[in-house]
């Protein structure tokens, strides 16, 4: 049934893998429903709204871009999100809460796995969604074989809603099989309504049937239809098909090319009579009163914004708002966003996707409003496996760049900021390296600030292989009351992660009480730099003797003797070097498992298993342990190796003797500390 401006405006979002074409096809979409004059491009600049320096300069988008239109008197609120897994996790957000998803794909169906993630994201969500098959221009071959292969990354069956027309090698044309109309493409116009060829009638016939068939699994009535071979009805048709795509158990495919504007009327259409209507989102999400669901926050000209999409009522300016953290607000000026420009409104209706000011405390995926907030969303964000140790490249530029970092991380949902106190480091984490050079690529250009970037530190420790026992004094004089104190210790190494131990086996006072603490105060400074330039770990260390002076004894001057004690114990004890091991878990396809399991054991990788992702058909799970050194741009060379599919998490396992040449290259290339 065709929305009406009563029911509100329906949220799509546009989806799938990089250089798709998302953002030609959202501006055809605009350009068809006469929202703009011309047809744009991630290359050449939107036609509403320049897109960033950094996706002309990527050639694809990097951030979520919003825009509003309306089609034959239904409203529209458009979501671009960017294709690359680096940029994954703000799209995420916002595809939560719309109402019907587009999956852009490419007609190469060796290019089909390419859309596993957005498509198995969209099934983990419960958005409902369709396909559309770009740059049908291209296509060499036939659509059900992109089908056959788009069908294993998809829970609910595919649905092809037209068969193309081909003029010699070319697709010229589609024939609607809901509708039983032919249609010939016109670059930039509507599509011509032709006569469905005489050579594609019997195929037609084919196709139709085997579509009615794939409806009548979930419609009794559709099915005695078809076992009695009655013709069902145009409208039952299109009503099977808007059913089955509200409730997620059919997934129907269109093509077309969205720079020729081919096809883009036949989808607006399609969304027009099968898109949900903002209420069934809003049943889905359990919204039961005035919400806005907060997918990101932007920090631009007129300050810090939430962009949201409104479920379950009105919200006005000024209203008293409730956020999920218990923080109440008032809702500051709202915003109709199209591209980079924003028109002011007084109140966002049903439906809406908007930018709100002054809720200052409200973070991106968390609701707020006025009554019964809905529950939290449950969202998978990629890892964020990838680290640049980062520094301003001028030092007045320190407290700049704590701003400009804290305004980055809450627009980015991807992004965390990590401070290094052991090797004096400031860390971006985030997805992958096309992430943070994109990142640093903002710092510069939103906040003037330029930084220098290289390699974090690895947490390399350093432990001893055997015990010893260690006396440690120290003693000073300079007029006035000196300084003395003097221990003797015994260090032994310990199991490995069972870290630091102390204890005293003190007899009759040799070491005042009082000052036993400082002695294992000295110990522990010892420790953060042992003789091999690196934290010392997994030792055990007992103070068993001393003595004092009555006069010049005193806590500074134990706890100097116990470090000085404790430095030359660590020296004699056979030190030697540890590096950390992360345990890593890699999910790729299949085809890719053995090059992979290759990258992973040219870095120095201990394969721990393989075997079938956990539904995802033609996908492999590969676990490993992997040096933390080995980590750098591993990420990089796992999608080279994979279409760019595989993705990776990793989490420290434990602590590993590293000896030999790889150790002696460590020690002598340990950056000094800091003077």
């Amino acid at each position: 049934m065709p929305g009406t401006a009563a029911n509100g405006t329906r949220a799509i979002a546009l989806v799938g893998p990089a250089g798709a074409g998302k953002t030609s096809l959202a501006e055809a979409m605009l350009f068809a429903a006469g929202a703009t004059d011309r047809l744009g491009s991630t290359a050449n600049g939107s036609s509403i709204g320049d897109s960033s320096p950094e996706a002309r300069q990527r050639g694809g988008s990097t951030e979520v871009n919003l825009y509003n239109f309306k089609y034959l008197d239904d409203e529209y609120a458009l979501i671009d999100v960017p294709g690359s897994i680096g940029f994954a996790a703000d799209g995420a957000r916002a595809v939560a809460a719309a109402d019907l998803a587009i999956v852009v794909v490419d007609p190469d169906p060796a290019r089909a796995p390419l859309a596993a993630p957005a498509l198995r994201m969209l099934d983990e969500l419960g958005i409902p969604h369709l396909i559309y098959v770009n740059r049908i221009d291209q296509a060499h071959g036939r659509i059900r074989d992109l089908l056959t292969a788009l069908q294993p990354m998809s829970v609910s069956p595919l649905i092809a809603r037209q068969i193309p027309i081909w003029d010699g090698e070319k697709v010229s044309g589609f024939v609607d099989l809901a509708l039983e109309y032919a249609f010939k493409y016109r670059a930039g116009q509507e599509s011509e309504r032709i006569d469905i060829p005489a050579d594609l009638q019997s195929r037609e016939i084919e196709a139709r049937t085997h579509m009615l068939e794939q409806l009548a699994d979930h419609d009794d009535e559709l099915l005695e239809q078809l076992l009695m071979d009655e013709t069902p009805s145009r409208e039952k048709v299109l009503k099977d098909l808007a059913r089955e795509t509200g409730e997620n158990i059919g997934v129907s495919v269109l093509f077309g090319c969205a720079t020729s504007s081919w096809g883009v009327r036949r989808l607006l259409k399609a969304l027009r009579h099968e898109a949900p209507a903002p209420q069934s989102s809003a049943t889905r999400l359990s919204v039961a009163d005035p919400s806005m669901y907060v997918f990101k926050v932007l920090h631009g000209s007129i300050g810090r914004l939430a962009l949201a999409r409104v479920l379950g009522g009105k919200i006005r300016e000024g209203s008293d708002l409730k956020a999920q953290s218990g923080e109440h607000t008032r809702a500051g000026s709202l915003f109709k966003v199209q591209g980079e420009k924003t028109q002011k409104i007084t109140e966002a209706n049903p439906g809406d996707v908007v930018a709100i000011a002054k809720v200052d405390g409200v973070k991106g995926g968390e609701w707020i409003g006025s009554g019964k907030l809905p529950p939290a969303i449950d969202i998978e964000y990629p890892a964020r496996n990838c680290a640049f140790a980062i520094e301003p490249a001028d030092r007045k530029d320190d407290v700049k760049l704590s701003g400009a970092l804290q305004r980055l991380v809450e627009e980015d949902a991807g992004l965390v900021v990590e401070h290094d106190e052991a090797n004096h480091e400031i860390r971006l984490r985030g997805v992958n390296d096309e992430h943070l050079n994109t990142v640093i690529g903002r710092l510069k250009r939103r906040y003037g600030v330029e930084v220098k970037s290289h390699p974090p530190a690895v947490g390399y420790r350093e432990s001893v292989r055997k015990a010893v026992r260690q006396h440690g004094r120290h003693k000073k004089q300079s007029g006035g009351h000196g300084q003395f104190g003097d221990v003797i210790i015994e260090i032994r190494p310990v199991s490995r992660g069972d870290g630091f131990q102390f204890e005293e086996k003190i007899h009759g006072g040799s070491v005042p009480k009082q000052w036993i603490p400082a002695v294992e105060d000295g110990v522990r400074e010892a420790m953060v730099k042992g003789p091999l330039g690196f934290q010392v770990v997994d030792v055990a260390v007992t103070l068993v003797d001393g003595s004092y002076h009555s006069v010049d004894s005193s806590e500074l001057a134990f706890r100097l003797a116990g470090r000085l004690a404790m430095q030359e114990a660590l020296s004699a004890a056979a030190p030697h070097l540890l590096e950390p091991m992360h345990k890593i878990t890699v999910v790729c396809p299949s085809s890719a498992t053995s090059r992979i399991t290759s990258a992973v054991a040219g870095r120095r990788g201990q394969m721990l298993g393989m075997g079938p992702r956990d539904g995802w058909t033609g996908w492999d799970r590969v676990e490993a342990l992997l040096p933390e050194a080995e980590l750098g741009g591993l990420e990089a060379e796992l999608r080279s190796q994979s279409q760019g599919l595989a993705t990776y998490e990793a989490e420290f396992d434990h602590l590993a003797e590293l000896n030999g040449p790889l150790a002696d290259k460590v020690i002598q290339q340990r950056v000094p500390e800091p003077a």
